[in-house]
């Protein structure tokens, strides 16, 4: 008999969506639960109408219509390629020239975590490093986890990732001979998944002088994720960590439509350095041949009409309501227990609670099954940090404020605050 399943070592490392299996099982189990554990869009909020329309003007020109149903180029759709270039360099307030860029590095994908896993695959090989905060996006972290890499976490604070931290982290793996392993620095830019928080402006501009001045044998790389850039409640937006490589050659900058206009379209991109360009394509080649024609074509058609900016505003208004109620609810039902804090993010879809050390959030812990108890569901914080980290804290927790309407938020809020006061007292 076969004892074995015969797996590659990647299948093995994989982590997969275990966490988000796990979560949905409870779900499930529990129907009237309230969920702040999914990061989802808000389900009422989802552009039927903008699409609607967009897709009644690609219809109306038979010639597109038919292009957009057959097959389509590996790197993408050329002139929603011209449009994520344009509206970037909008955002930044930069010039191609000045940010030495052109079409020919924006590659389309199936959603960004798509290009991520295209941008890990072509940099990293089993036992390489990639320096993540901590805390950091866990499915990026299950990605690392199935090329066989290391995460290894960097301090963050109400600032993002502190680079002091990371030269640290740097010249000590220079010291122990292990520097030609760090491959790459990733980031989520704006409104971190989990921490909803943003890096500074100048602490963007560090990381980059950071990855220039280590790179030796080999480029580190900067990843930055700015799938969240676009949910902005409060405040004025700052430009993007590529802009602050003039050169083109340390920055990998990844986005989606996902959050900000609809997942079910599966539109992500990558702006990438040009000598990356063809060994990413190489490997996308050989895994879709070219992502979703339509739906490239159907996300031109949304830029092109205006209907996606209108959106935008449509959104930011429901979700400036949801943040609203979820640190309303806070400070009724958490404030007053000791030891319960959270930051006041100004964008994306999430709220961080730190609670009492003692208190284990996982889902072994006294917590996670007090709360579904009580009827409502989060993600523990200890999934959202890298496995090499000098701290990995039990005491954290992830809300999610996109699914639930403002009552039911209300609602998740004051039956977590019950169920913490029964683990505290």
């Amino acid at each position: 008999m076969l004892r074995q399943p015969g797996l590659s070592r990647r299948a093995r490392w994989a982590g997969g969506d275990r966490v988000v299996s796990q979560l949905m099982a409870k779900a499930l189990a529990h129907p009237k639960l309230v969920s702040l554990a999914a990061g989802f869009t808000d389900q009422q909020t989802l552009p039927v109408e903008p699409t609607q329309k967009a897709l009644e003007i690609l219809w109306s020109d038979p010639a597109r219509s038919l292009a957009a149903l057959q097959y389509g180029t590996t790197i993408g759709h050329g002139p929603l390629r011209e449009l994520l270039l344009e509206r970037m360099l909008q955002a930044d307030g930069r010039t191609a020239a000045e940010m030495n860029v052109s079409i020919d590095q924006v590659v389309v994908t199936a959603g960004s975590n798509v290009l991520l896993f295209l941008v890990a695959d072509s940099l990293l090989d089993p036992d390489d490093i990639v320096l993540c905060g901590a805390p950091s996006y866990f499915v990026f972290l299950g990605i690392l986890a199935n090329l066989g890499v290391r995460a290894v976490g960097v301090e963050t604070d109400e600032q993002g990732l502190i680079p002091e931290a990371v030269d640290e982290e740097l010249a000590r793996r220079a010291a122990s001979g292990e520097l030609h392993r760090v491959k790459a620095i990733y980031a989520v830019s704006y409104f971190d998944n989990p921490s909803s928080v943003s890096i500074s402006v100048e602490r963007r501009a560090a990381l980059v002088e950071l990855a220039k001045r280590y790179s030796g044998e080999h480029r580190i790389r900067i990843i930055e994720d700015t799938a969240y850039r676009e949910l902005r409640y409060s405040g004025e937006d700052v430009p993007s960590i590529r802009s602050f490589d003039p050169e083109g050659d340390t920055v990998v900058a990844a986005g989606s439509f996902s959050k900000s206009f609809s997942p079910g379209i599966r539109v992500g991109w990558g702006v990438l350095p040009p000598d990356l360009v063809g060994p990413v394509l190489g490997q996308k080649g050989n895994i879709d041949f070219g992502s979703p024609n339509f739906n490239q074509y159907l996300m031109h058609t949304v830029l092109a009409e205006s209907l996606y900016d209108d959106h935008l505003e449509r959104i930011r208004a429901s979700y400036r309501e949801k943040i609203d109620a979820t640190l309303e609810a806070a400070e009724q039902f958490l404030a007053p227990i000791e030891g319960v804090s959270w930051g006041r993010p100004s964008g994306g879809l999430y709220v961080w609670l730190r609670l009492p050390e003692n208190v284990d959030t996982g889902t072994d812990g006294a917590l996670f099954d007090r709360a579904v108890d009580e009827g409502v569901l989060y993600v523990p914080g200890s999934h959202c940090y890298p496995s090499q980290s000098r701290v990995l804290p039990r005491n954290m927790i992830r809300l999610s404020f996109g699914v639930p309407s403002c009552q039911e938020i209300r609602c998740g809020v004051e039956a977590l605050g019950r169920a913490i006061r029964q683990v505290v007292r």
